[in-house]
């Protein structure tokens, strides 16, 4: 007789790990250049065994890492959850083209830089508007943002242009800024408090795993900053 599988979810533990349910997939990803050095891509290093949960380590000093080794109980960095629950939508900025809209939410930056390249999604969509390869650049960089701080909409669909996404989860390495990168999350993964309270249900977001987040659970940037490496 078959087990009942467990619904795909990742639970913050209060002062602990990321205990992920339900067999998701996990890989280490890296971001780093294309070919010619003009815009940055998600490559694949390599995936780790499949399991049905995964804890995984959110105060950055496993030496185990991505995974949790308990060093959570000696950690000195604050482990408390300081995101907001406001909606992506209620917080969104907007910068429209003629035919796409880029809503945007600097509060979930997490450093990415894809954002960055070839003039940058904002001006692209605002200036270049009536070049079809500058807007497909323009969505390309939106879609690949970990952490879902950029999505762009079809002006007439009013639907957005997402990725379509199969729930999983990458251990990103930033091979442009020389550091351990978040954790991505995609595909629609539910994300539970610690209180037991539900964040927005996304296609896209990055969970901090260096431990210095000011938005905790998500990733704010600051393993940019903090030179974070995965320990050894």
């Amino acid at each position: 007789m078959s087990s009942v599988k467990e619904e795909k979810k990742i639970k913050v533990i209060k002062n602990g790990p990321y205990m992920v349910t339900g067999n998701v997939p996990l890989a280490k990803e890296m971001i780093t250049e294309d070919e010619k050095r003009y815009l940055l891509k998600w490559e694949k290093v390599s995936d780790y065994p499949e399991q049905e949960t995964h804890s995984l380590c959110r105060c950055g000093e496993s030496k185990n890492a991505p995974f949790c080794d308990g060093a959570h109980k000696r950690a000195a960095c604050n482990m408390a959850e300081t995101a907001e629950k406001a909606t992506f939508q209620s917080k969104a900025e907007k910068v429209e083209g003629d035919d796409i809209i880029l809503f945007d939410v600097p509060d979930l930056c997490a450093s990415g830089h894809f954002c960055t390249r070839a003039g940058g999604a904002w001006d692209l969509v605002r200036e270049r508007s009536d070049d079809p390869e500058k807007i497909r650049i323009a969505i390309k960089e939106a879609s690949d943002c970990p952490s879902g701080r950029l999505v762009m909409m079809d002006k007439k669909t009013g639907q957005e242009i997402e990725p379509d996404f199969e729930p999983s989860i990458s251990i990103a390495q930033d091979e442009v800024a020389g550091v351990s990168g978040p954790i991505c999350v995609r595909g629609r993964i539910q994300i539970e408090g610690s209180d037991g309270t539900l964040y927005e249900l996304r296609n896209r977001v990055a969970l901090c795993r260096c431990g210095q987040s000011n938005s905790k659970p998500f990733c704010d940037g600051s393993h940019v900053a903090y030179k974070f490496h995965d320990k050894q």
